[in-house]
């Protein structure tokens, strides 16, 4: 087996520029694996008893997934404050090719499949198991350089695996701690982190040094690859379980088919990116709007947490809880709206899907406390009216309980502002 290439880390800058391309490929990978549990039919869609239960198992088995991957992305923040760094919750545009990252490391949304489930297998894949990525994502352009010890600038890097990322920031925390010394190295103040009381997340706490730094990468590692070979709990040993189990069935009834027709459809390019396919239908594109305002608010909030101002404990538990009430109130439901809503007649029979489409590339921060929860809770009511404006048009109760959560959230944080 040819050797890993190494991973050169001399300074505290190409440390954080690597654990900001962690953070972004936990940030996909979490988008493209609610994107493939969102694309998956109900048994209101025509699926039998059987088959409705097994197509909720594997919707549980990779939203659970999703949600492990947004524990890791969290992490990641509390490394990057750790070590005197903001948080990073930007990402490159999605369908995102290879630009940037490694020739083999590619993203792209795709509906529940064997095409799907091949590529997260092989995203998740451990070091040293061989397993192609799935049709489509063949390696573009040329294996990246190893960073030079002189090098100034920070750069990407040539990684196999995120396993390998992950181990090699690892190395790269020692290097420093043994350059610069723990207490100058970890700088950020572990208040400024996220907790297990946050998020509901166990085994996420502040880090202050290597030993906790190391620790939490290889949790990272071994909760998506396996740990020592044994990854049947891992995120790789379950979508290989998950894939086994499809294959088996669509086998056994070849007119099995439990996914919408979903396409990547956006409704407009962004910073001159064009979606593969737009949204024509006009209350399909008002729902994609919806959902890709929700999701950009969230992200504005997460970094809110992660990076906050004079709130207080309560406030930035509020900030956690609202977090959480978008995902599961507003994002799931219009993820899985968006599975059964039309692309438009330019494309007959299919369906949008939830794109994920940021309006720009930012940091989301927000300065001031005051302003900053005024424009949360303003923005909560925007979207709740536009919400319930979208109603007739597209005739979904769906929209209704998602402007009446919106606008609750958006209460929630102006009492707990007036209080400050």
């Amino acid at each position: 087996m040819e050797a890993l290439p190494e991973i050169t880390v001399e300074n505290r800058k190409e440390l954080t520029y690597l654990l900001s391309q962690g953070a972004e490929l936990e940030h996909a990978l979490m988008c493209q694996y609610l994107y493939a549990a969102f694309s998956l039919k109900s048994a209101e869609d025509g699926l039998d008893d059987a088959q409705a239960e097994a197509v909720e198992r594997w919707r549980s088995v990779i939203l659970r997934i999703a949600g492990e991957e947004m524990l890791h992305w969290a992490v990641v923040q509390n490394l990057l404050a750790a070590v005197g760094s903001a948080p990073f919750v930007s990402r490159p545009h999605l369908p995102h090719q290879a630009q940037g990252y490694p020739p083999g490391v590619q993203l792209r949304l795709l509906p529940f499949g064997t095409r799907a489930l091949d590529h997260f297998v092989y995203l998740e894949r451990p070091d040293g198991v061989e397993h192609a990525d799935a049709e489509g994502f063949e390696p573009a352009g040329e294996p990246l350089e190893q960073m030079r010890a002189d090098e100034i600038v920070p750069r990407g890097q040539e990684f196999a695996t995120v396993g390998h990322l992950y181990r090699s920031c690892a190395a790269g925390l020692a290097n420093l701690a043994s350059k610069l010394g723990e207490d100058r190295l970890f700088i950020g103040p572990g208040f400024h982190q996220a907790d297990e009381s946050a998020f509901g997340w166990p085994s996420l706490g502040p880090i202050t040094n290597l030993k906790e730094a190391q620790a939490a990468l290889e949790r990272i590692v071994e909760q998506g690859e396996g740990a020592t070979g044994d990854w049947s709990d891992a995120h790789f040993g379950r979508f290989l379980a998950v894939r086994e189990e499809y294959l088996l069935m669509t086998a056994a009834d070849p007119g099995f088919d439990p996914v919408h027709p979903v396409l990547a459809a956006g409704m407009r390019a962004v910073e001159g990116i064009e979606p593969d396919f737009f949204i024509t239908d006009p209350a399909t594109g008002a729902c994609s709007d919806l959902f890709n305002a929700v999701y950009e608010l969230l992200l504005q909030m997460i970094a809110r947490y992660f990076a906050f101002g004079h709130e207080t404990a309560e406030q930035r538990a509020t900030l956690a809880d609202s977090a959480v009430d978008l995902m599961f109130k507003a994002i799931k439901p219009l993820g899985l709206l968006l599975a059964r809503l039309p692309v438009g007649p330019e494309h007959p029979g299919a369906t949008a899907g939830a794109n994920f489409q940021l309006p720009y590339r930012a940091s989301f921060l927000l300065p001031h406390r005051r302003a900053a929860w005024i424009r949360f809770a303003e923005r909560l009511e925007d979207l709740a009216t536009y919400a319930a404006e979208q109603h007739p048009a597209c005739g979904e109760d769906a929209l209704l309980q998602v402007s009446d959560d919106l606008r609750a959230v958006a209460a929630r944080l102006l009492s707990d502002l007036e209080r400050a």
